[in-house]
C-alpha cells in the first residue's frame, strides 16, 4: 500500500476518480482523499465522519472483496456522496462508511464474540449509541436482512430494495453503493462477476424508480449523473453476460 508520503498533491488527488485513485495508491489514496474532502465540512461534523472512518476501516479489518481490501469500498461510496452527489450530511455520510458493517461484521459493532444468530440489533442499537438514531436508521434500511431457505437471491436482494421507497436518504447510500458496485464491477475478478452482473441488472428498474422520485433528496444535475452512471453500468452488465 502507498504510504501517505508517497501521494500526489491534493489538487492532484482531487480530480482523479475513485477508482483510479484506489488502483494507483491504494486505501492510503483513498483515506487521504477523504481528508482533503471533508475540509469543507464545520469541525465537529468533519471529525465525527473521520472517526467513523477509522471504525470502518477497525470493522472491516482483515476482510477482502476480490482484488482489494474491504474497507476501501465504504471508502468510495461516501466520497462518492461528497464529491458527486453533494452530500455534506454528517449523519449520511458515516452511514455509508458503515453501511454494510451490520450485514457482515455484526459482532464486531456490537462488541460480541463471533456465535450464534448475526446480532442485528444489538449492533443497531451500538451504532446508536456511537452516534444517533438516525445513523442507525439508515444503515438498517440499507442493510439486506438474512434471505430465508427457498428464496431466489436475485429476488431477495430486489425486494429489498424496493423498501426503500420509505426512505429517501437511505436511497442515497445505496445509490452510491450500487454505482460503486455497478460501475466498478469491470475491476473484480473471478465467478462473482458474472453472479454480480445477474443480480445489479435485475436491480436497475428499481434503482432507476426510485432515483426518479420527487422527494430522492439530489439536485437534478446530481440525479442526471447518477442516472447516467446507471446506464453506464447496464452497459457493462450486458457486455459481461453476453462474454
Amino acid at each position: 500500500m502507498t504510504i501517505i508520503g508517497q501521494l500526489p498533491p491534493a489538487a492532484q488527488l482531487r480530480v482523479m476518480p475513485l477508482h483510479a485513485v484506489t488502483e494507483i495508491y491504494g486505501g492510503a489514496g483513498l483515506c487521504r482523499r477523504l481528508l482533503i474532502e471533508l475540509d469543507r465540512l464545520p469541525g465537529a461534523r468533519r471529525d465525527a465522519v473521520a472517526e467513523a472512518a477509522h471504525w470502518a476501516a477497525a470493522l472491516h479489518a482483515g476482510q477482502r472483496r476480490s482484488r482489494e481490501p474491504y474497507v476501501n469500498h465504504p471508502l468510495r461510496v461516501t466520497l462518492r456522496m461528497l464529491c458527486h452527489y453533494r452530500v455534506a450530511d454528517p449523519d449520511v455520510l458515516i452511514a455509508g462508511l458503515l453501511h454494510d458493517t451490520v450485514e457482515d461484521q455484526p459482532w464486531a459493532v456490537a462488541g460480541l464474540a463471533e456465535h450464534g444468530p448475526p446480532p442485528v440489533e444489538p449492533a443497531l442499537a451500538a451504532i446508536a449509541h456511537r452516534y444517533n438514531s438516525r445513523v442507525a436508521a439508515l444503515v438498517a434500511a440499507v442493510t439486506t436482512p438474512p434471505r430465508p431457505d427457498g428464496v431466489d437471491r436475485v429476488r431477495h436482494y430486489t425486494d429489498h430494495l424496493a423498501t426503500l421507497d420509505a426512505h429517501p436518504w437511505a436511497r442515497v447510500v445505496k445509490l452510491s453503493d450500487f454505482t460503486d458496485n455497478g460501475v466498478g464491477i469491470i475491476h473484480a475478478v473471478g465467478p462473482v462477476v458474472a453472479r454480480s452482473a445477474t443480480k445489479y441488472r435485475a436491480a436497475l428498474p428499481t434503482l432507476r424508480a426510485l432515483l426518479d422520485r420527487p422527494d430522492t433528496p439530489l439536485a437534478p444535475a446530481v440525479k442526471g449523473h447518477i442516472g447516467g452512471q446507471l446506464d453506464l453500468a447496464q452497459q457493462r452488465f450486458t457486455a459481461i453476460l453476453a462474454a
